[in-house]
């Protein structure tokens, strides 16, 4: 299965950069299971040569859009958005 993902880096807020991905996913087994994909889905971009320093899932729920992962990713992701998909992942 293909999934979307958006592979982006940002300024931070201590002045450096943040290399994040974001993926188009969310588990049917609620936040247990999302924790468990995020950590399968960011070691995969990893291995895929993507430097990966924080990560988040990105999925609709109820017709809203909602955010797992990284706190100060959701954060920033709940004020900007879904970025656009970048790459596609196999799992």
């Amino acid at each position: 299965m293909k999934i979307n993902l958006a592979h982006l880096r940002e300024h931070s807020t201590s002045g450096g950069w943040i290399n994040f991905a974001v993926f188009d996913a969310k588990s049917s087994s609620g936040d247990s299971g999302n924790a468990t994909l995020l950590a399968q889905l960011t070691a995969k971009a990893r291995v895929s040569g993507l430097k990966v320093d924080q990560s988040a899932l990105a999925y609709s729920y109820n017709g809203q859009i909602r955010f797992y992962g990284t706190k100060t990713l959701v954060d920033y992701l709940a004020r900007s958005g879904v970025p656009g998909w970048t790459h596609t992942i196999d799992v």
